[in-house]
């Protein structure tokens, strides 16, 4: 068990933000279902975790707790749900990263998830048709975050072919038309929620890539805060007993360490420039090249 544990930690060490991400997705789902199940064992009527973090279409409720924005993109109660949303968010989140960096992998799923998340609930609020199952609807689930993924690759490289089981290649620009005219069509059905959420979670990917391309980053704030929340779970080195200079040594691993991220970006952008030439880049991938030519 202990070498199972071992193996699955360094597996998340190595991965991508895309493989961290699905592992998150994954260990929320067993965390759930495990609450789930003791409580049914025990009998006990403690209010879930699911109630607790997914998101409801109720205003008054969202008030009482205005962290479901975010949490609810996390979040799966089936397995079959948490399986697609994990193919999918593999299979378009590696693709994303071949033109965007990991950072902003990591502010388009989280800007497009709270997109996601206030179309459902604005819809819910303001169309009459929802009236009915207002105060007791609630969401959960990635699929947001994983359309607007879609959305961005697809504004990038709307002619960029992918293999589809029984089509064959198919231009992204028409699969992501096929699911908004989808998700427009079912947005009355008994999953409507979950359709307005695609649809909301589109435009922001859309929106981020809109943007991106003009050279300005709407998902830049989400990114700070991500960052300033993951430096406080990093370990800190421990301090000598001994006062020493280590000034010139820590400039030289902080230079050392901006060259080796300036180096990615410049190899990311000339691999883009060899798939796609040099008109595919952006704003600020062409500013970046001008700026270490000048060097």
């Amino acid at each position: 068990m202990d070498t199972i544990i071992t193996e699955i930690k360094a597996s998340f060490r190595r991965g991508d933000v895309v493989t961290k991400f699905i592992y998150a997705n994954v260990f929320i789902y067993l965390l759930i279902t495990v609450v789930l199940v003791i409580n049914r064992l025990f009998v006990r009527n403690a209010v879930s975790l699911v109630e607790i973090f997914a998101l409801p279409a109720s205003v008054s409720r969202i008030l009482h707790q205005p962290w479901s924005l975010f949490t609810y993109m996390w979040m799966h109660v089936e397995i079959f749900h948490l399986f697609f949303n994990a193919l999918w968010l593999y299979c378009f989140g590696k693709l994303f990263l071949r033109f965007f960096s990991a950072k902003h992998f990591v502010g388009t799923y989280v800007f497009s998830g709270l997109m996601g998340g206030l179309f459902y609930v604005v819809s819910y609020n303001l169309f009459p048709y929802f009236s009915g199952v207002l105060d007791y609807s609630t969401m959960v689930g990635a699929s947001a975050a994983v359309l607007g993924l879609v959305a961005a690759v697809a504004y990038r490289e709307p002619n960029y072919r992918i293999r589809l089981m029984f089509f064959g290649n198919v231009q992204l620009k028409w699969l992501a038309l096929c699911f908004l005219i989808l998700d427009m069509c079912l947005v009355t059905s008994e999953n409507g929620g979950g359709h307005l959420s695609h649809l909301g979670g589109a435009l922001g990917g859309f929106l981020f890539a809109l943007f991106l391309n003009r050279g300005v980053d709407i998902t830049r704030w989400i990114v700070w805060i991500v960052d300033k929340i993951s430096s406080l779970f990093e370990r800190k080195p421990r301090q000598p007993k001994m006062k020493v200079n280590y000034g010139s040594r820590a400039a030289d691993y902080e230079f050392n360490a901006r060259r080796k991220e300036r180096d990615e970006e410049i190899d990311r952008i000339l691999d883009k420039i060899k798939l796609s030439g040099y008109e595919s880049l952006t704003a600020a991938e062409k500013k970046t090249l001008f700026d270490v030519s000048r060097r």
